[in-house]
């Protein structure tokens, strides 16, 4: 943990006195205490820069509403944004795909770092209305199976962008599709690279008249329990309004979707842009994503912080 703390200080703290070397005296080595000052100092600068919001959220210019749970707080979606690109470091967002907000547990932030800890990205995608006849004969297993070897192919168009590997290791949670209220959700259990600990993403897609508004759960696999506990309060609290519901396609006017529901779980609507490369780079524990953006800037960095070796980067 030192180690990733190290790192960490000097992309955030150190990397700016690079270009004021000549106002640097002498080296000093800073102590665990000191790093650790230092880092929550950091912490506190960035949480501090939020604006959280609870009860009701109008979701992008009228097409939804959000009521948000009790037990978690709104964070808009400027911010999340900036939450995804600059502290978690996913690459920028397409414009269609930006984030409507992000909803995390009330007692949490951006930059908790306990295992527990997820976080609830909002979009929408207007890929046409999701016929939803094959959700019936849908077979699970053999889905599985397919996304499997889906997501072999598609490790080779990950490394070409520069992206870890992934391996789908299985369901976390088996799909479900409340076809009353025409909303489903399922959860993947995930290993990017040689990462020792997997990551979990929990799915909900909620169908519209043109679209689906997209809740990706992003967190680690010690926060199942959690979203599993939560997904009752969370299901209901995001509705489309009149006029983009579901029950409100005209199909004399409205385009229909390429995928029906089992495409919806596939991916497959994201595979021009490679699977999962949206949530391949985000995990609950951010600073390791921080301490491995940074490991080549180590060396050149480390005279500012200190004079001796240091610890090995784990």
């Amino acid at each position: 943990m030192k180690s990733i703390i190290f790192l960490m200080l000097a992309l955030f703290f150190v990397f700016p006195m690079a270009a004021q070397e000549e106002t640097v005296a002498e080296e000093r080595e800073y102590t665990e205490e000191e790093m650790m000052a230092l880092y929550q100092a950091y912490i506190d600068s960035v949480t501090a820069t939020f604006e959280y919001r609870t009860g009701t959220i109008t979701i992008k210019n009228g097409l939804a509403t959000l009521n948000v749970p009790d037990g978690y707080k709104y964070l808009d979606g400027d911010a999340s944004e900036t939450v995804l690109t600059d502290l978690w470091g996913n690459p920028p967002s397409d414009p269609a795909d930006k984030s409507l907000g992000m909803l995390f547990p009330e007692d949490s932030s951006p930059m908790d770092t306990s295992e527990y800890m997820y976080a609830i990205n909002m979009t929408y995608s207007e890929e046409g209305y999701i016929d939803d006849s094959d959700a019936k004969d849908l077979d699970y297993d053999e889905l599985l199976e397919t996304m499997q070897d889906d997501m072999v192919a598609a490790n080779e168009y990950r490394q070409e962008m520069g992206y870890e590997t992934a391996e789908l290791i299985g369901w976390a949670s088996p799909p479900f599709y409340d076809a009353d209220n025409k909303k489903l959700h399922w959860a993947k259990e995930l290993r990017f690279g040689d990462s020792p600990s997997n990551t979990l993403n929990y799915n909900i897609r909620i169908l519209g008249r043109k679209g689906y508004l997209e809740l990706n759960v992003i967190g680690g696999m010690d926060a199942l329990a959690g979203v599993q506990n939560d997904i009752g309060g969370i299901l209901p609290s995001i509705e489309f309004n009149e006029g983009s519901r579901y029950e409100d396609f005209d199909p004399s006017i409205d385009k229909v979707a390429a995928v029906g529901i089992g495409g919806l779980i596939a991916g497959k609507v994201l595979a021009k842009a490679g699977i999962l490369a949206k949530i391949g780079v985000v995990l609950a524990k951010f600073w390791k994503i921080i301490a491995l953006a940074v490991v080549g800037l180590f060396a050149g960095l480390r005279k500012f912080i200190g004079g001796g070796k240091g610890e090995e980067v784990s």
